[in-house]
């Protein structure tokens, strides 16, 4: 199995979800071994794609250097990692990853324009030995020894409508478009309103996500799925391993995971070299990403 990057650029504009304000965003083909780039067109800087480059986990993962950044980079990369895409170069015309509908089907239409290429140079996989594990009190996060690449989460709100939701989710591309593509962020409205007070989330809307009062949901037409909130928190959990730079094999598992705890546990994985080993993907581990890459002349 091989590297992948798309066979021709695209772009797309949507809206910001914290300032509210359009942005451009274009991707475009990189060669083999260069990673996933961005590149803020407006301050003609790159951030490299990588756990040591982030710099806020607090409502998204923002990932930067010195003073510029790019916000809210985890369902990009979710749709991004989830069809094998190794380089990548994402090029924006501001600071946030525009939102649109809160989830990551509008990314992953964008790469079936763009379609994947198959590059010369072997696809790596990082390979889970033994566990690794992160804790906060009742909460956690861990990536375990496993020949495949699963997502097993549990997520527990003092809700009436979302209560305790587990889901477990053996990974595959097609497996993503189903079951989790298309899972919305959410949040409360008592957390909207105090975030906007604060100059933040002034992009948010019922168009980007899923909204609950105190007792049910605002969106009038409900929900995509009957457990929508923990599969976009796996949505959110492939995004935010895709930092790694490489394919994963291995099981994750997450009690009332975040952006947080996934950024610790990278950082603690990349810590422990007898965790796990790089090797060249296998033949038959080009299945989970089945999207029929173009091959390079």
């Amino acid at each position: 199995m091989r590297q992948r990057t798309i066979k021709k650029a695209v772009e797309l504009v949507g809206i910001g979800l914290h300032k509210g304000v359009p942005v451009k965003m274009r991707l475009e083909p990189l060669e083999s071994n260069s990673g996933i780039r961005f590149y803020r067109r407006d301050k003609n800087r790159y951030i490299q794609l990588c756990p040591q480059n982030v710099i806020d986990t607090k409502m998204a993962t923002v990932i930067g250097e010195k003073d510029v950044l790019v916000s809210t980079i985890e369902h990009l990369m979710s749709a991004v990692y989830s069809y094998g895409i190794d380089n990548l170069l994402i090029v924006l015309d501001n600071d946030e990853v525009p939102i649109m509908d809160g989830s990551a089907i509008a990314f992953c239409m964008l790469l079936n324009e763009a379609q994947t290429l198959e590059q010369e140079a072997p696809k790596r996989i990082l390979k889970i030995k033994r566990e690794v594990k992160v804790t906060q009190g009742e909460k956690f996060v861990a990536l375990k020894p496993y020949e495949g690449l699963q997502f097993d989460f549990t997520i527990q709100f003092s809700h009436p409508v979302i209560g305790k939701e587990k889901f477990n989710f053996e990974f595959t591309k097609e497996g993503f478009l189903q079951e989790i593509a298309r899972a919305r962020t959410f949040g409360f409205l008592h957390e909207v309103q105090y975030l906007r007070s604060q100059g933040l989330a002034l992009g948010g809307s019922l168009e980007n996500a899923i909204v609950l009062d105190d007792k049910k949901i605002l969106n009038p037409e409900g929900l995509r799925y009957e457990d929508e909130f923990v599969r976009h928190k796996i949505l959110d959990a492939i995004g935010d391993l895709s930092l790694l730079g490489m394919a994963i094999m291995g099981r994750y598992e997450a009690f009332a995971g975040s952006h947080h705890l996934n950024h610790l546990l990278t950082l603690e994985l990349l810590k422990s070299k007898d965790a796990f080993e790089v090797i060249e993907a296998p033949a038959q581990y080009s299945q989970r990403f089945n999207i029929g890459a173009i091959k390079t002349a």
